[in-house]
């Protein structure tokens, strides 16, 4: 989508930490955590409630695992997504925080 910032960093390969076919993730430019990593679908979805494809929402959950795997997050992770103004989305692309690296509180 046009003007979309995660569309534009989907293009740009040098910020990328992990990628397949349909998902891509990058660091967050405003950590919460010592690990924070947005994950991203390639294809412009605007909010979760936007999502209509099951195996999309799957393969999203499993990048999550590969992820943290490969950034060494063995204590555990959360996970977090945002959906529309109301619940705190500043960004009208679909991603998935991943924070870690630390004991998280509740």
């Amino acid at each position: 989508m046009k003007g979309c910032v995660f569309c534009k960093l989907i293009q740009d390969k040098s910020n990328l930490i992990w990628e397949n076919d349909k998902i891509v993730a990058f660091n967050d430019i405003k950590p919460s955590a010592p690990t924070h990593i947005l994950i991203v679908p390639k294809i412009h979805i605007a909010k979760l409630d936007d999502l209509e494809d099951q195996k999309l929402s799957a393969e999203l959950l499993e990048a999550v695992k590969q992820i943290a795997q490969q950034v060494n997050l063995k204590n555990g992770y959360r996970i977090i997504i945002n959906n529309g103004p109301d619940g705190g989305q500043i960004v009208e692309h679909l991603h998935l925080h991943l924070l870690g690296g630390k004991k998280l509180g509740a």
